[in-house]
């Protein structure tokens, strides 16, 4: 018989440790208080950060502004993939709960939170029969697309983006829309089965079961399937009876030992939380990254790569440089020349995209061989704030060209690039890609950006980036990650200083092209968030 418990409430792999003592079961009164009593409204619902709004959702998607940071290394490769949590227990156990707890602790930038319901299989016509008079057993492992699961999460734990069905328990359906999710720091899976798959169990890294008395369970799963599923109390207790609870006993129940903590009570459970909490942090420390730093120091003194092509020097061209780096130059013709260099630099990548011969009758009815446009479509996408100044010589120079936007921002305290918001257009894996940006010194930023396209299935040879202005180490960080990106540029300077200003350079573009203050961090890209 084994010793008794140090700290009772918490078993962690087969002993108990940090938990708060208490009778098992409590009045269901004060365990499910009135909607709306207790703890006052979080502000974040689900997984971002701690600014608001954490997303932006539209009829069509969901867009997250959550600050991501890198994840990927000095090769534009996924260093380490995300620390993925699964979080098990009986049907309404409070796993979502201590979910949302765990995000609130954890207090890191870019969480996701992947739920099992989302992943029901769509029933045939008579399953759904079944399921509307409460005989469909939604509690069996073959209720669930476990296919679909493990690839989703692989693709997560992997930073890519993933499309997740939106499953509706009222008609007991996918709907139409699927929602987009991006790859994060922390993953957290939760469902009645999470532990119930082989496959699904290796890609996970911590699993946690939230054990809560099954009385409890069965008033909160009347609660919820009543006032949001719109059930009625007999079939709910119906399906209770008949699948819920055997289910659990068979299916879900045997499962805790592959936990590697339990967490009692859940929700009510502080110190389980804590440890979690702690453990994952231990785990985010091995994992991070600097990504400017290794820039900083990697792929100098190589020759500059040959998928960078530079405007051709001309008087002009040096003529209107010479103009926009000056520091004496007024706003507006600071203005008025770099949108005279933003339309040459567009208009020289257009030679670079593919092209295919074609014949077309002139007016005098004789054939002219000529060329045309290969590709589907053309999207530019503007990293903001700077990029989104090449937007009008974009458009000026392609007819019904689609635009999509990209924020990155400098972390003041890590001095690292962080993704804060995207709008990117749909099926633009279909399209080629121009990519712009005013200034590129380090690459970190361009090469967040570029990161951000693959992750959305855009072929990397279909990449454009273009910048007024690169140094030779934004240069070389961008070509050695991405060595199929072509990269086009006005003129390229050969150092960056201590704190990534490009010299010569042309000081922050956005500033002197918005007439707004000085970054604080001083450098060239990765600007400081401006809104209008």
């Amino acid at each position: 018989m084994s010793s008794p418990p140090a700290y009772p409430g918490i078993r962690i792999s087969g002993c108990w440790a940090l938990g708060a003592e208490g009778s098992s079961v409590e009045a269901l009164d004060r365990l499910l208080p009135p909607v709306g009593a207790g703890r006052s409204p979080r502000k974040r619902t689900t997984s971002q950060c701690k600014s608001e709004p954490p997303l932006l959702r539209t009829s069509k998607r969901t867009i997250y502004t959550a600050g991501r940071p890198p994840w990927y290394n000095e090769h534009g490769t996924q260093s380490k993939e995300a620390f993925a949590i699964g979080l098990g227990g009986g049907s309404a156990s409070g796993k979502t709960t201590v979910a949302r707890m765990i995000i609130e602790a954890l207090d890191v930038p870019w969480v996701v939170l992947l739920s099992m319901d989302s992943f029901y299989k769509v029933l045939t016509r008579q399953q759904q029969e079944q399921a509307a008079l409460n005989n469909y057993n939604f509690d069996h492992p073959d209720a669930f697309d476990f296919d679909l699961i493990v690839s989703t999460l692989q693709k997560l734990k992997q930073g890519k983006s993933v499309k997740v069905p939106v499953y509706d328990f009222t008609t007991h359906s996918r709907k139409k829309d699927w929602k987009t999710l991006y790859g994060a720091n922390v993953i957290i899976f939760e469902g009645i089965m999470a532990f119930a798959d082989k496959t699904l169990l290796e890609l996970l890294d911590m699993k946690i079961f939230v054990d809560t008395d099954s009385d409890i369970r069965l008033v909160r799963r009347l609660r919820r399937d009543i006032s949001e599923r719109g059930r009625d109390i007999a079939g709910v207790i119906k399906q209770y009876n008949k699948f819920v609870k055997p289910a659990f006993d068979q299916y879900i129940q045997p499962t805790m030992r592959l936990a590697d903590i339990v967490v009692p009570r859940g929700s009510g459970n502080a110190v389980a939380i804590d440890l979690i909490v702690q453990h994952v942090h231990s785990q985010l420390e091995e994992r991070e990254l600097s990504v400017r730093a290794a820039l900083a120091s990697a792929h100098q003194c190589h020759p500059l790569p040959q998928t960078l092509s530079v405007l051709k020097s001309t008087p002009q061209v040096r003529g209107m440089h010479t103009i926009i780096r000056d520091k004496e130059t007024s706003r507006d013709e600071f203005i008025f020349y770099s949108k005279r260099l933003m339309r040459l630099l567009i208009e020289h990548a257009l030679s670079f995209l593919p092209f295919q011969d074609c014949v077309v009758q002139t007016p005098q009815g004789q054939d002219y061989a000529g060329k045309c446009y290969a590709g589907k479509q053309i999207t530019g996408v503007s990293i903001l704030r700077a990029g989104e100044t090449m937007e009008p010589a974009l458009r000026a120079v392609c007819k019904d060209v689609r635009i999509g936007t990209i924020l990155i921002q400098t972390n003041q305290l890590t001095g690292e690039p962080e993704l804060h918001y995207l709008r990117l257009p749909k099926d633009i894996s279909d399209d080629h890609v121009i990519l712009m940006d005013c200034t590129v010194s380090t690459g970190a930023a361009a090469m967040m950006a570029v990161r951000v396209l693959l992750d959305h299935d855009v072929p990397e040879d279909k990449i454009f980036l273009l910048s007024l202005l690169m140094a030779e180490m934004g240069v070389h960080s961008v070509a050695y990650a991405f060595p199929r990106v072509r990269i086009i540029t006005t003129a390229v300077d050969k150092r960056v200083n201590d704190l990534f200003r490009i010299i010569p350079g042309i000081g922050n573009f956005g500033d002197r092209y918005f007439g707004t203050d000085a970054a604080p961090d001083g450098s060239d890209e990765e600007e400081v968030a401006w809104t209008s």
